[in-house]
């Protein structure tokens, strides 16, 4: 997976009050983020088969970004690299934890890419003071918006939980 080579991972776990296997197959289906993702305007499927699926995510600022899935642990989660085309991409890793047979937990963990090439001290206070604030309030929303779409079965608005800088409005798309 080389998560060693990513410095400083965010993650955000939330409980979700439903059976585990209905999160299960809410994450694991083809297309999902266009029912789950708060800030997904399209997700075309490549392939979709277990560690060798692909798709793309198409956001709501107009970004495009490729996943291309890693690992597939049926039941449990996938990890997966993603980012736009021709770039570095970052690493993400989804997990999911039975808590009783109503209650789940999920896990979304993102490695990012965006300050890997600049030295370790110079890149510290831009991941505390911005990256790490702005990654954690995303995931935030992509996992209450699984939320949303398993425990109302049906998707979630565009930015229900709040717009994000980075991924809901259109913006001058510098490299992307």
């Amino acid at each position: 997976m080389n998560a060693h080579r990513f410095r400083w991972p965010v993650a955000v776990t939330h409980s979700i009050e439903a059976p585990a296997e209905d999160v299960w197959a809410a994450m694991s289906m083809p297309g999902n983020l266009e029912l789950c993702h708060p800030f997904c305007a399209q997700n075309p499927v490549t392939v979709w088969s277990q560690a060798a699926s692909r798709d793309e995510i198409h956001y709501l600022s107009g970004w495009v970004y490729e996943r291309r899935f890693i690992r597939w642990i049926d039941g449990v989660g996938y990890d997966l690299k993603v980012g736009a085309q021709g770039e570095n991409k970052s690493l993400v890793s989804w997990r999911l934890e039975e808590v009783d047979h109503a209650t789940s937990k999920l896990t979304i963990t993102a490695y990012p890419q965006v300050l890997q090439k600049i030295p370790v001290g110079l890149r510290w206070i831009p991941h505390v003071v911005y990256i790490r604030p702005m990654l954690r309030r995303y995931l935030s929303a992509v996992i209450r918006g699984v939320e949303w779409f398993v425990t109302r079965a049906e998707p979630v608005p565009r930015n229900q939980f709040g717009s994000h800088p980075w991924f809901s409005q259109k913006t001058a798309q510098v490299g992307r």
